[in-house]
Formats: structure tokens, C-alpha cells, sequence
């Protein structure tokens, strides 16, 4: 309930606005120089680049948890799939992503050696509810070609 008015049923749409900026590289700034209030118009900012967007969560979401103690929603992480709006869940839908959320973590199931696991991950849920794990959109790794970072 942090920082949500309404349940999640009640809301027509959950978006999110990100912001893909580049950082300067460090040997472009002398962060140990100090400026007059006269020369506030030279100081170079340590970010460059903004570029916006909006996209729905479950069209950018991924299927592990946003931080390591929590339930939050992840998201993909390579810019170009984000700006696509590719993630994991793109094909499956907003139902499988709004069920797999609610889910999360919460039903068990046997794994092959005959012990039991908690459900955490896409395959495991849409094999579970007699999906079609052909449209689970796979993870594309992070490369790191340039310095542009998510906000």
C-alpha cells in the first residue's frame, strides 16, 4: 500500500515514466574546480542525453523482483527492448502478468527431485497454469556499449 491510494484493481492503467540519459565521462569534468555565482551558466552537468517514455509495467516487466528482500516488480534492463516495450511479458499479456504479480512467490510446487519450491519464475508459472511458454519473451542481458543509464 506504499504510495498507492486505491487497490490495484481500481486503477485503469499502471504506467511507468522513465528517463535514459548518458553520463560525462569523468575526464570531461574537474569536479574539484569551484565556481563563482557569475560563472553558474559554465558549470557542465555530470548527465546528458535525456530521452523520456512512457510504458505500461507488465509491457516492460520482467519476471524477477525489483530488489532483493521484496515483492517489487522488475523490469527488463536493455534500453532498446524498453523502448519496444519487449519485456517478458509483451506476448503473454497484462491477465498473465497481473496473475504471475499477484502470485509471486506464493504457490508451490514440486520440483524434480521430489521436493517443493516456490514459484519465481515465468516458465515455471505459465507451465503451471497450462501456458504457452513460446510466448514468454526471453531476458536480454544488459550490454554495457556506452554509459546511458535508466532513471
Amino acid at each position: 500500500s506504499k504510495n498507492i491510494q486505491f487497490p490495484y484493481g481500481q486503477y485503469s492503467g499502471h504506467f511507468c515514466l522513465g528517463i535514459i540519459y548518458s553520463r560525462h565521462a569523468d575526464r570531461e569534468l574537474d569536479e574539484t574546480h569551484t565556481y563563482g555565482l557569475e560563472e553558474l551558466h559554465s558549470i557542465a552537468s555530470v548527465i546528458k542525453d535525456f530521452q523520456f517514455f512512457v510504458a505500461e509495467k507488465w509491457s516492460i516487466a520482467s519476471d524477477k523482483s525489483g530488489s532483493g528482500n521484496t515483492a517489487n516488480i522488475g523490469s527488463i534492463n536493455k534500453i532498446s527492448d524498453i523502448l519496444s516495450g519487449q519485456g517478458m511479458f509483451s506476448r503473454l499479456g497484462e491477465k498473465w502478468f497481473d496473475d504471475y504479480w499477484m502470485n509471486y512467490g506464493k504457490i508451490t510446487i514440486a520440483d524434480d527431485s521430489g521436493s517443493t519450491k516456490k514459484i519465481t519464475n515465468l516458465k515455471d508459472f505459465v507451465i503451471y497454469r497450462g501456458g504457452d511458454t513460446r510466448l514468454i519473451v526471453p531476458k536480454t542481458r544488459k550490454t554495457r556499449t556506452n554509459h546511458r543509464s535508466l532513471s
